[in-house]
């Protein structure tokens, strides 16, 4: 892609970022997404281990939980955020608790601010597939951490998508038992995936009653090869995954969590810098 044609994607993700920060700050510090505290978060965290004195990026930060939830493990923690807004909050919620955390307005592509070698470990919680040139990202991770440092990344599960691409097509569509379609407890049968192989963009549409107001944000589909390969390509191996599933209390508690008993929702990735 040319430098315009990069800046003008990256303007118009920053833009919807900045549009659904405030909703998405409330959804996330009020403990209303369970998709998160139930099942990515807590296995994500299983993955990263002890960060105790290690330096820390925290890259796609967003309005900063997770990367406050890495400071109060004992890390020294960067934070990089494409969205000046959700940078704003993150750095108002550190003026209270006041960690230790530096954040930077900064694209995931391109981390001029951030020096070589600095780093033990990066983590990007569920949004290297909102980055559109993930593999530039991969690179600047690989650049930014020191030899034998670890990449750990969660992001939707690219053989389980279930969004909608920009010409409305779904990737793959839930099925459920018939007669429940309009009722909170009905089951899922399966998933149907229609589309795996096409690198597409997708529409996310965020609407659930759980967010004081819906926003739209996009997504990028791409193949678990095409992330191996950006890897690969940087000098990173993969030591560890894993396929998350919803906590007992989260199956227990909230009915649309307990389709993902049948199919996973993300994958959770560990590669070292060699």
């Amino acid at each position: 892609m040319s430098g315009l044609g990069a800046l003008m994607v990256d303007d118009k993700l920053s833009r919807e970022w900045d549009v659904a920060s405030e909703s998405w700050a409330n959804f996330v510090r009020m403990g209303k997404d369970y998709y998160r505290d139930e099942m990515n978060c807590p296995a994500t965290f299983r993955m990263i281990g002890n960060v105790k004195g290690k330096s820390v990026l925290d890259l796609s930060c967003g309005e900063g939980s997770n990367t406050t939830i890495l400071a109060k493990k004992g890390a020294r923690v960067v934070g990089v955020d494409l969205s000046k807004e959700m940078i704003r909050l993150a750095r108002q919620q550190e003026r209270k608790e006041k960690l230790g955390i530096k954040y930077y307005v900064s694209d995931a592509a391109d981390l001029k601010e951030l020096e070589s070698d600095g780093f033990d470990l990066v983590t990007c919680f569920m949004a290297l597939m909102d980055i559109e040139r993930y593999e530039d990202a991969i690179s600047e991770v690989a650049r930014v951490l020191k030899k034998n440092g670890r990449f750990i990344f969660s992001i939707t599960h690219p053989c389980f998508e279930f969004g909608d691409t920009v010409n409305g097509e779904p990737l793959a569509e839930w099925i459920y038992e018939k007669g429940t379609e309009n009722t909170p407890e009905r089951k899922a049968l399966y998933l149907q995936v229609r589309k795996y192989f096409d690198i597409v963009t997708c529409e996310v549409s965020w609407n659930m009653k759980r967010l004081f107001k819906p926003f739209q944000t996009t997504s990028f589909h791409r193949t678990l090869t095409d992330y191996f390969r950006a890897l690969h390509k940087s000098g990173f191996v993969v030591t560890r995954l894993g396929e998350p599933k919803p906590t007992a209390k989260g199956a227990s508690k909230y009915p649309s969590l307990r389709k993902h008993l049948l199919v996973p929702h993300s994958i959770i990735i560990e590669a070292n810098r060699k």
